[in-house]
């Protein structure tokens, strides 16, 4: 125990330089913005002066708050739950494949590598009005397309699907690797019982990658939630404030009417809400795995 001991604690050393690279990038500027929240900080005008909870009470009263927050909800739910549906569709049907399924998995993966900005230029060019790649196809063919970025419906259907058609590759790979650590004697079990392939996948496959679900949706939850290249890019928060999600408005209140004070508070609530979003989804899907155990 002595000579276990004694080694962990030369091992101490050797974690230092993270540690120092940590908290400079991480924990400084977090500190650094929730210290900021409490000053009513101007950026153009260079003066602060202490106002205490003072912006997140002007938050809370802001109805361009709320409205955020119901927009970014609403994307975030669906951008991760279609993103899932399509993600389990796809590593279920190449769990079932047994030729082409390496070749397949890096051709759909390729999206998700690509520079977040590139995309969203790439889409932008797709669903541009009238001279868009999309809208040419259409009209070639005698349909009116809408607007697809002008209208605020459309507009936000673009956003959800921007999102899913780079980030539905990651939700495909990480399940598909889920599915392969199911324990083969328990799906031959059910089919000789008569299972169906669909009662195979949510009744023995499923709850066993309980864990790789919480954990891809929990990331993506949170990815989503910082959702902003892409919607900078295609809408800017437009038309009007169809797309302005929660992020969108701490730019603006940063970078465009300065106020650094009311966006550093904006920031850490949205932190908050998300720590607290991820946390109930862990716990719930926990619990259930505790039940079903």
């Amino acid at each position: 125990r002595r000579s276990k001991s004694a080694y962990r604690r030369r091992l101490w050393p050797f974690l230092l330089p993270s540690a120092v690279v940590c908290t400079l990038i991480l924990l400084f500027p977090l500190a650094y913005a929730a210290y900021l929240s409490f000053f009513d900080y101007h950026l153009d005008r260079g003066s602060s002066s202490f106002v205490g909870l003072g912006n997140y009470t002007d938050l809370l009263g802001d109805g361009a708050f709320w409205a955020a927050l119901g927009r970014t909800l609403g994307i975030v739910v669906s951008a991760v739950a279609l993103e899932f549906g399509v993600g389990l569709a796809v590593a279920w049907g190449l769990y079932r494949l047994t030729i082409g399924v390496r070749t397949l998995n890096l051709l759909m993966f390729l999206p998700h590598i690509i520079t977040p900005v590139v995309a969203a230029l790439f889409l932008k060019w797709i669903f541009a009005g009238r001279w868009g790649l999309l809208d040419s196809l259409l009209a070639g063919i005698g349909v009116f397309p809408p607007d697809w970025l002008g209208d605020p419906m459309w507009a936000r259907i673009v956003v959800v699907l921007a999102d899913a058609w780079q980030f539905t590759p990651f939700m495909i790979l990480v399940l598909y690797a889920g599915l392969n650590t199911v324990d083969q004697s328990q799906i031959e079990a059910a089919q000789i019982d008569g299972a169906s392939s669909r009662q195979v996948l949510t009744r023995i496959m499923l709850p066993a990658i309980r864990p790789i679900v919480a954990f891809v949706l929990t990331m993506r939850m949170m990815d989503a939630f910082r959702y902003f290249d892409t919607i900078y890019i295609l809408t800017s928060g437009g038309p009007g404030t169809a797309t302005q999600t929660l992020t969108m408005q701490t730019y603006a209140l940063a970078f465009r009417l300065f106020q650094v004070g009311k966006a550093s508070a904006l920031s850490i609530m949205t932190l908050v809400l998300v720590l607290t979003l991820a946390a109930a989804l862990l716990f719930t899907i926990g619990r259930r795995r505790e039940a079903a155990g």
